[in-house]
This record gives structure tokens, sequence and C-alpha cells, in this order.
């Protein structure tokens, strides 16, 4: 499985080149989360995978709470299972991204709505 470093993401997220999906419980991505990430709560079906990301040729890059955590590793298997060519982790996840002082998105105004 390919690895990716926490500075090659930031290349391809500021070139629009990826679509980065978080592998946690929702109330993880709520709270905060990635720039641009994509949620992945569960379990990979070839369904939700067309909906997170549409194209299998695009770069998809998968991430959960750091090195630890090995959620972000069975989803890039997943999408590779369903054809997905360019899969990768970033094993530094949340832990890494926050060490950097990097900013995250929320999205805590849709959970208080939904509450």
């Amino acid at each position: 499985m390919q690895r990716i470093s926490r500075d090659d993401l930031r290349v391809l997220l500021d070139a629009g080149a990826v679509t980065l999906v978080e592998a946690l419980p929702a109330p993880h991505y709520t709270a905060e989360h990635l720039p641009g990430a994509v949620n992945l709560p569960g379990d990979l079906t070839a369904e939700r995978a067309a909906q997170l990301a549409p194209d299998p040729a695009r770069t998809v890059v998968t991430y959960c709470a750091g090195p630890s955590c090995g959620r972000s590793k069975v989803a890039a298997a997943a999408f590779a299972r369903l054809g997905y060519r360019d899969v990768r982790v970033y094993d530094g996840g949340k832990t890494d991204w926050a060490a950097a002082g990097l900013p995250f998105e929320s999205d805590r105004s849709a959970a208080e709505v939904v509450r």
C-alpha cells in the first residue's frame, strides 16, 4: 500500500488533484477534518465509493486519527479492491496535521442542526 507524506498531500490538495477521505466515525469528522475531506464512517461499498470518489482514475488519499489507527489502511484497501488505481494512505493523519499547525475544517453548525 502506497503511503503519502504530509508535504506531498498538501501539494495534491493545493492542486485540487485528490479525493481526501477521512475513515473515522461521523462525530470525529464533524468535529474537525482536513480541508476538503469527505467522510467514510463505516465499510466501503461500491455504491458509497462511487458517491465519495466518482472517478476511479483520480488519486484517493485516506487518513484517520494517526499512526496507531488502522482505519485508513482498511479504507484504502477497499478502494483498491474496487478498482481505484491510485490509492494512498496518509499515516500521520490528524495527529501529524495538527502537529504541523495546519488548519482543520468542521461541520459543527450542521451537527447542531441535526440535534
